[in-house]
């Protein structure tokens, strides 16, 4: 079971958009293909009226689905612009987007995603299990520093600041892993055996979080 969600509390958004999705009771009267605001997030596919919904006309879970484009769909103009998602034993939905290059394109994030959720090890960025930033400034915008989360690498040469200088190019070479460089902006000395002192203009690189 899925619990329904609005559109604004399907948490981490991977894409969305407005797509045309195939009717599986539509009438002679009726229209065969539906405007729906689809939401794709890290496990569900939902599909709602419109973008300002509360409630999704229908929802499932994308693990073990396949998505591929469909051109068979449909067979005036907009053929090319034709998917569906597919899973043995399960309901087969099938699509209609704006544009080729959208279909592309969201055939494209749904086995991005599906090949994260079948390896061993998912990366997953989540703001809320960050630790709390060192703060030793009465200011809400102190610069997180992670002073008590990183280690000093002794290999890495030491930079001399000018006065006014923090933006000092790291020094160079062949692919260096900038992500985790960090540069002290202000002098900060550890009160607590698992705190880092270090001076400002220090170049301070990560070894593992």
């Amino acid at each position: 079971e899925i619990t329904p969600r609005s559109v604004q509390d399907t948490g981490n958004v991977l894409k969305q958009g407005y797509l045309e999705k195939r009717s599986r009771e539509h009438s002679f009267f009726g229209s065969e293909w539906q405007k729906r605001w689809c939401v794709l997030n890290r496990k569900t596919f939902y599909y709602y009226a419109n973008e300002k919904s509360k409630q999704p006309k229908g929802n499932f879970s994308i693990e073990h689905y396949s998505a591929r484009l469909a051109f068979h769909l449909r067979k005036d103009a907009r053929k090319r612009c034709c998917f569906e998602l597919t899973c043995p034993g399960k309901r087969t939905y099938e699509f209609t987007a704006p544009s080729p290059a959208e279909a592309e394109d969201w055939v494209d994030q749904i086995q991005f995603l599906l090949k994260d959720l079948s390896s061993l090890t998912i990366p997953y960025d989540d703001e809320e299990d960050e630790e709390e930033p060192y703060n030793d400034v009465d200011s809400s915008d102190s610069v997180n520093t992670a002073s008590h989360n990183t280690t000093l690498n002794q290999d890495e040469p030491h930079v001399e600041m000018e006065e006014d200088d923090i933006y000092e190019v790291l020094p160079g070479g062949p692919r260096r892993d900038y992500a985790n460089y960090y540069q002290g902006i202000w002098d900060c000395s550890g009160e607590h055996p698992d705190e880092l002192s270090f001076h400002r203009g220090d170049l301070i690189y990560i070894l593992s979080k």
